[in-house]
Parts: C-alpha cells; sequence; structure tokens
C-alpha cells in the first residue's frame, strides 16, 4: 500500500484521489496525516456549488465543526492548476489557514491559481477515479443550515477515507 493514493468512499460512491508530494509536500502531507488519523470518517460535504467545487473534510452531519491541527504554509505557487478533478485544501482569508478542508474542483476555476497579487488555493492532487461521483454530488439540490449557504439538502457523507 502506497501512500499516494487515497479512497473517498462516500454515501454517493467511491472517489479515488491521487497525491503530489513532489509539487505539494506540505499540503500532501498534512492530509495523509488526517486519513492516517481517521479525522474524514463520518464528516460530511457540507458545500456544494456545481460548476465550481464541492467540499468536505471538517464538519459532522449536524454541521458541528471538527477539531483540527495547527494550519499549514500555503503552497499554492506549486504548479499545480485548480482544473476539473484537482483536490486543493480550503481556507479563510489569510493565506496560511488551510488544516483539514479540502475541495475537488467541478470545473477548471483559474481563478483559484496562485498568481501576482492572488495567493491562490494549493492544489495538492487530483481525481483519478470517480469524478462521477463528484458530478452526482454537484448535482445536489443545496440550501441554507445554521449560518453555511450551499449545503446539500441531501446529506452526503465521507463515510472513511483510507489508503489503497
Amino acid at each position: 500500500m502506497s501512500k499516494d493514493t487515497v479512497l473517498l468512499k462516500t454515501s454517493l460512491g467511491d472517489i479515488k484521489l491521487r497525491l503530489n508530494y513532489e509539487s505539494a509536500p506540505v499540503t500532501a502531507n498534512n492530509f495523509a496525516e488526517y486519513v492516517e488519523e481517521g479525522f474524514f470518517d463520518g464528516t460530511i460535504f457540507h458545500r456544494v456549488i456545481k460548476g465550481f467545487m464541492v467540499q468536505g473534510g471538517g464538519f459532522t452531519p449536524d454541521m458541528k465543526q471538527k477539531q483540527t491541527k495547527a494550519p499549514i504554509k500555503l503552497e499554492s505557487d506549486n504548479g499545480l492548476k485548480n482544473k476539473r478533478g484537482a483536490v486543493a485544501m480550503a481556507r479563510t482569508s489569510d493565506p496560511n489557514s488551510a488544516t483539514s478542508q479540502f475541495f475537488i474542483n467541478h470545473a477548471d476555476n483559474d481563478f483559484l491559481n496562485f498568481a501576482p497579487g492572488n495567493p491562490g488555493y494549493a492544489s495538492f492532487g487530483e481525481v483519478i477515479e470517480g469524478m462521477e461521483v463528484v458530478d452526482k454530488i454537484a448535482e445536489l439540490e443545496t440550501g441554507r443550515k445554521g449560518f453555511h449557504d450551499d449545503v446539500p439538502l441531501q446529506t452526503v457523507t465521507l463515510e472513511s477515507a483510507c489508503f489503497v
């Protein structure tokens, strides 16, 4: 078993990711640590915007945010693009604030790439199988839940994440 391929078992099907340790070592290792700890198991895809991205890795089904490790340094200037199927770290307005939340690009999102004056979002891997599952998630009707917008009305659980 290598640590470059991750299987995300979701309530809508499986998604297989390949992590890129060469271009994004800090980010890929951070994600791998969360996988090894079982952190993602039982979390949900809590933010879904068709034609943009599906985001998960931080909330329980009752929209409680999980306690994370310290934020990591932004690695968006690594040559990897936020293209359809690319996996990237979510963050706040602080470029160095990514912890556990990640998103899968549902479209080519060039505006999320690093550029002068734009810190961007660090892509660190890509979907290698199961993009049809990402498409299914992206098609779900969304609404508001508490303080959160774009929450799927049908809960999509990330049942488990493991290396394969």
